[in-house]
């Protein structure tokens, strides 16, 4: 037939040239089809990231989260930044696996020191303190001066996150969570803008929400208060008294939010 004739030679061998070129369009079309399966927090930030835009992935470690929204055609481009060799190695090596290595950057720097402003139109920070985060944000106003929209999850100090963030001239838009095993996660969507003050209760778990994990959330978070309260109540000294006060308060507040969410379920 036509079709054989031209995959062989005169003499009925097969020609090497279209053999390798077979052999490429096989490997680039099992590269199309992989995908990368990501935990349920990342994939949850993932979600927030905005459509087209060019991301910067802070502490990237295996860069699995650029290198899931390339190949799902959600990103045109990404930066792969982290302070320490290894993981920069492993995201290269994540890159090369699933072929998006030729639009993906490594910078091995802290936090977004090695980012030019105009480089990046989004930024994700996952799977850092709290505290880290704001500091990493704190050194790099231009993320607020151009407004860059931000996507954040914090693994701790979420009280002191929030706070820095209104402090540092940052609106939380939205906290949605995300559950791993026993562990939820919060993931925050954010960007320049005045965050209205906030109540003790609100620094804690967020502004209320109608998210499906927020009962378990602030369930969580009242267990937390009680093993708190527990050890104060058995502390002597004025200051514990004082502390206990405060969680005290702190707890009722909760209680109304976990009640007020209860209540939209019936």
């Amino acid at each position: 037939s036509t079709t054989e004739r031209n995959r062989t030679g005169r003499d009925g061998s097969l020609r090497p040239g279209l053999l390798f070129r077979g052999a490429e369009a096989r490997e680039e079309n099992r590269m199309m089809t992989r995908r990368i399966e990501l935990s349920p927090r990342l994939r949850l930030a993932a979600d927030l990231v905005p459509k087209g835009a060019r991301l910067a992935d802070v502490g990237t470690d295996h860069a699995y989260l650029p290198a899931c929204l390339l190949m799902e055609g959600k990103i045109p481009s990404a930066i792969a930044a982290d302070l320490r060799e290894g993981p920069l190695s492993r995201a290269r090596e994540t890159a090369a696996e699933y072929g998006c290595g030729d639009r993906m950057a490594f910078r091995l720097c802290d936090g977004l020191s090695g980012i030019r402003p105009e480089e990046t139109d989004a930024v994700v920070i996952a799977g850092m303190g709290g505290e880290t985060i704001a500091q990493i944000l704190e050194e790099a106003p231009w993320v607020r001066t151009r407004k860059v929209p931000l996507v954040l999850q914090p693994m701790s100090s979420l009280p002191e996150l929030r706070q820095r963030l209104r402090e540092g001239g940052f609106h939380i838009l939205e906290e949605r969570l995300a559950r791993e095993g026993d562990t939820l996660y919060v993931v925050m969507r954010a960007e320049a803008g005045e965050e209205p003050p906030m109540t003790p209760a609100q620094l804690w778990a967020g502004r209320q929400s109608r998210d499906p994990l927020r009962g378990d959330y602030l369930r969580g978070l009242l267990e937390k208060l009680d093993r708190a309260l527990d050890g104060l109540s058995r502390a002597r000294d004025g200051r514990a008294e004082d502390r206990r006060r405060e969680l005290a308060a702190l707890r009722r507040e909760l209680l109304e939010m976990r009640e007020e969410w209860d209540a939209w379920q019936r």
